[in-house]
């Protein structure tokens, strides 16, 4: 094969490599992304259940936020 033939396989290889690191990079954010926004879901049902006076015990079961956190909320709403 001549050198410019395997060159170019060469370049049309790390182009391939590159367009797929580019399409993993891309599905990692849209998970961090998705990860994040149910986080701050979990949040805001927290903040809404402690307005409506619904125990700490009973938030950390429903929501899977640590306790420890739903207290920080606590202390964060009634500022």
């Amino acid at each position: 094969m001549d050198l410019q033939k395997e060159a170019a396989i060469w370049e049309q290889r790390l182009d391939d490599a590159r367009d797929e690191g580019k399409q993993e990079g891309i599905l990692i954010g849209h998970e961090k992304g998705r990860e994040e926004g149910e986080k701050q879901a979990k949040i805001a049902v927290a903040k809404n259940l402690l307005k409506a006076g619904v125990s700490i015990d009973l938030i950390a079961e429903s929501t899977c936020l640590p306790q420890a956190r739903i207290a920080q909320l606590k202390e964060e709403i009634s500022q």
